[in-house]
């Protein structure tokens, strides 16, 4: 294996939680009387980042409600949600497989650090990895600086990020690391291409297209 780190964003890629994210968000527009996200086409058609323009597309107004407020209302029906959550199909194959050729593996999320420790720790797999790295609140900002301070703390020598949206592009290419996607979450495959990188079906296919490198 010629990479010596793994970097794994979480959300969509590890945990298939999609459904969940839109069950979380349809509580939300129910209380509030607006339309409801009615399929996964239309779910990816207005899912990004930062995660406060998603909410706007979906007819929030943060002139008349607290985004904060916002975040902690939805993070509480997510935690309901995501229990019925699974591990998207193949990652076990190939954390198993990154293990075994020595690589180091890291989560590297937007999620709240020990939300995400203890959902890691729940599916069964925290022992595969050297490091989880989430942020200090649930907010779900941006991962480039908390990809960057990575980097210079670590230096590690060559690293691969698979994710499963355009911002885990963005953070691979902050750190200089390459980059597969896998079209298992929170973006469709058409959006994913637009970054002219290798994108994949299947965390199968992923895990062939990486051993082959």
């Amino acid at each position: 294996m010629t990479y010596s780190h793994i970097i794994w964003d979480f959300n969509g890629t590890i945990l298939d939680d999609v459904v969940a994210g839109i069950k979380s968000e349809n509580v939300l527009l129910s209380r509030r009387s607006m339309p409801l996200i009615d399929s996964l086409e239309q779910y990816h058609r207005y899912f990004c980042f930062p995660i406060i323009e998603y909410y706007k597309k979906l007819g929030h107004d943060f002139d008349k409600e607290d985004y904060n407020d916002l975040a902690i209302e939805w993070v509480t029906e997510y935690l309901k949600f995501s229990k019925e959550s699974k591990l998207n199909e193949g990652i076990t194959e190939a954390l198993d497989r990154f293990k075994k050729e020595g690589c180091c593996q890291l989560i590297l999320s937007a999620s709240e650090k020990q939300m995400l420790t203890n959902q890691v720790r729940g599916l069964g797999i925290y022992e595969y990895f050297d490091e989880i790295l989430g942020l200090d609140n649930i907010h779900a900002n941006s991962k480039v600086e908390m990809a960057m301070e990575w980097v210079e703390l670590r230096k590690p020598s060559k690293s691969l990020f698979i994710g499963d949206t355009t911002h885990d592009y963005e953070v691979a290419c902050s750190i200089n690391a390459d980059c597969v996607l896998v079209a298992r979450g929170h973006q469709n495959r058409d959006t994913l291409l637009k970054c002219e990188i290798p994108v994949f079906d299947t965390f199968y296919e992923m895990l062939s297209y990486v051993e082959e490198q």
